[in-house]
């Protein structure tokens, strides 16, 4: 596959996940998505980074050349992946939350072996597998599920003031 599909494909996941996120944002509380959105977000990019600069990872092509990571992914896909996430274990137990933990993480992990596979947008190095793959992203999810409960819980705190 040459540049040419790449660019149609990051450009397709840009206009589909910016009407994904319109229409996340619109579920109340939008002042949560909006957090869990930017926390992913923060939390993915760093994350990106020191992969990339401990040469584990590498993205060939990409349409902002000027960032080592894939803004696309840290700053849109994952994020949105996240609130979805967010939005359906909001009143979930730990069990709960554990198993759709999975029901995200695996599809996520899923596609992003096939890209590494089959394009020219990410690849693999040095010992990085899918397995390191699906324990950054599933854990991502985690840290920040369970980061919004202080937050939920002081915003309350804050509303009964």
């Amino acid at each position: 596959m040459g540049n040419k599909f790449e660019k149609r494909f990051l450009i397709l996941l840009i206009t589909i996940g910016i009407a994904t996120f319109f229409n996340l944002i619109r579920k109340p509380p939008i002042k949560d998505w909006l957090i869990v959105f930017l926390l992913k977000s923060y939390i993915a990019s760093v994350l990106d980074n020191l992969t990339v600069k401990k040469g584990y990872i590498e993205y060939p092509y990409k349409l902002i050349k000027n960032f080592d990571i894939s803004v696309i992914f840290s700053y849109l896909i994952y994020p949105i992946s996240c609130v979805y996430f967010n939005q359906t274990t909001r009143n979930s137990n730990l069990k709960g939350i554990l198993a759709q933990c999975l029901l995200f993480s695996i599809p996520s992990t899923i596609a992003e072996h096939w890209i590494e596979k089959n394009t020219k947008l990410v690849k693999y190095k040095k010992s990085w597998t899918t397995i390191h793959s699906f324990f950054s992203i599933a854990s991502t999810f985690l840290i920040v599920r369970f980061l919004m409960i202080p937050i939920r819980k002081s915003a309350e705190k804050q509303q009964l003031e």
